[in-house]
């Protein structure tokens, strides 16, 4: 079984080479590949976004809990605060402390939940890829020089 090496204007599967096939191939043709390959490309592009914002907005989403969590519990805070104050005030001793020391627990899990959410926000990149990509698809539409003389 022979070998012959591809020749200079053949890749190694035996196809034409790129400059080969634009000289020999119709522009119609060549226009509605690159046209196919455009639109393969947005598509690819579309979908990368659309799977990095899902990821953005469940971060958001959780984010977003965990701040109405935080909410939640200032709210009963506030509530065991008031009512130690004000029974406090009534007996000046007694079951005051009790509702004190509900009322510290419940700003110390708000707090927590605070700081979470936070960080959780901080986390949340958007689409980088996508932005990344998208910058390169003005540079590929550009014409190569390669090496023809015109």
């Amino acid at each position: 079984m022979s070998h012959t090496p591809p020749s200079a204007h053949e890749t190694p599967l035996g196809e034409p080479s790129p400059q080969e096939r634009a000289a020999t191939t119709p522009l119609g043709e060549l226009l509605s590949d690159v046209s196919k390959d455009l639109s393969n490309l947005f598509r690819q592009e579309v979908a990368l976004a659309k799977a990095e914002l899902t990821d953005s907005a469940k971060k958001a989403g959780k984010a977003g809990g965990m701040f109405g969590g935080a909410g939640i519990t200032a709210l009963f805070a506030l509530l065991f605060l008031s009512i130690a104050a004000w029974w406090g005030l009534g007996y000046l001793i007694g079951n005051a402390w009790s509702a004190v020391v509900i009322a510290v627990v419940y700003a110390i899990v708000a707090a927590v939940l605070a700081v979470r959410g936070r960080k959780e926000i901080k986390e949340i990149q958007g689409a980088p890829q996508t932005v990344e990509t998208a910058k390169e698809v003005p540079e590929a539409l550009k014409p190569h020089t390669t090496g023809r003389k015109s």
